[in-house]
């Protein structure tokens, strides 16, 4: 942002330009480089979380459906057992 841009105050200006001076500008870059990275390695973190979530769900679905399946099969077994 240059300073005539309309949305650019003088004082914000100032402030960019004394950090850039103070810092330098190639460690600025650095850092908002660093902040980029973390941002990307969270986003693959939480996606990981996610997945593993998501797998321990369709985990727990599977022995609750085979479940029911025994259930069901042994509920036959009896009902085939009592009609003899």
């Amino acid at each position: 942002m240059s300073p005539s841009s309309p949305k650019c105050h003088w004082s914000e200006y100032g402030t960019v330009k004394l950090v850039k001076k103070l810092l330098g500008e190639n460690k600025v870059e650095a850092v908002l480089q660093r902040l980029d990275r973390l941002t990307d390695d969270e986003a693959r973190t939480t996606a990981a979380q996610t997945l593993e979530v998501v797998h321990g769900l369709v985990q727990n679905i599977r022995v609750v459906m085979d479940g029911e399946q025994k259930h069901y099969v042994c509920l036959l077994l009896t009902v085939d057992c009592l009609s003899l």
